[in-house]
Formats: C-alpha cells, sequence, structure tokens
C-alpha cells in the first residue's frame, strides 16, 4: 500500500464513522448547542464537510487570502443535503491527494494559514484526518447531552 492509499483509508474510515454519528440526529435537534458560544449540530456537521474545500487549496498551496466556501451562502436543510453538496469537493479533495508522489508527500512543505505551523504533507494529511476525529468527539459529546442513543461507530 502506498503512504498515499494509507493517508486516503485514514480519511475515508474517519470520514464514514461520522456519517454514522451525523445521520443519527433527528431533524428536531439540529440547531441544539450544548451553550451559546457553540455551533449547533449542523453547523458542526457544515464545518467538517466544508473542511474538505480549503484543505484541497492549502495542500495544493493555493492562495486563501480571500477564502469563501461555496457553502456561504447556503441554507442548512438536512443532514443528507449537506452530505450531497460536500460529495465533489470531498472528491476533488481525495484526488487531489492521490496525484502528489511519495517525495511530495514526505518533503513539501504545508504552512497552515489558521496558525503559521509548518508540517510535511503527509503529516499534514494526517492531521487532517485528527481534526475530523476530535469533532466526531464533540459530535458523540452533543449526542450524549441530547440523550440520543449514540451509534456503534467501531465496526
Amino acid at each position: 500500500m502506498t503512504l498515499n492509499e494509507v493517508i486516503i483509508n485514514h480519511l475515508k474510515q474517519v470520514r464514514r464513522r461520522s456519517i454514522i454519528l451525523w445521520e443519527s440526529l433527528p431533524k428536531e435537534y439540529y440547531n441544539w448547542k450544548p451553550d451559546n458560544d457553540a455551533m449547533t449540530a449542523i453547523e458542526l456537521i457544515r464545518h467538517v464537510l466544508q473542511a474538505d474545500y480549503g484543505w484541497n487549496i492549502i495542500i495544493n498551496q493555493g492562495d486563501m487570502t480571500n477564502y469563501t466556501t461555496p457553502w456561504e451562502s447556503l441554507p442548512y436543510t438536512s443532514v443528507q443535503d449537506e452530505l450531497e453538496f460536500a460529495l465533489p469537493h470531498r472528491q476533488t479533495f481525495l484526488d487531489s491527494i492521490k496525484k502528489f508522489t511519495q517525495k511530495e508527500l514526505e518533503e513539501t512543505q504545508i504552512i497552515h494559514p489558521g496558525n503559521g505551523e509548518k508540517k510535511n504533507l503527509a503529516a499534514y494529511l494526517l492531521r487532517i484526518g485528527y481534526h475530523e476525529s476530535v469533532h466526531a468527539g464533540q459530535f458523540l459529546s452533543y449526542l450524549r447531552a441530547m440523550g440520543i442513543d449514540r451509534p456503534f461507530i467501531w465496526d
């Protein structure tokens, strides 16, 4: 298995588990949030999904100066609509990862615009999976606080 394949498999497994969690959210809880400063449940889902669009710009060393996402004016309707809208952006992101050579994954330096940290591309891509995993844990705590049964994601 190549490094690209390992990274893509990791990202796909993380996303598969996130989707299991998100699809367990009843519509009446879309706007639930634990406190006034937190994202709502549906905002949290969108945050993770739209991140792929930004990650793709970053890993291809694009300009993030005037960053906006295709979600900018999109109303929140349903988890399924969020997933469907995100799918082509996810595929573009994964396709970008596929095109990198082993040497590029090991030697390309990525500077994250949010914090200025420098990482090699492979490490940066794995960190993206961690970002989503952290939000999966956050979403699990949302479900617990809502009193909703949490689905089993460890298969």
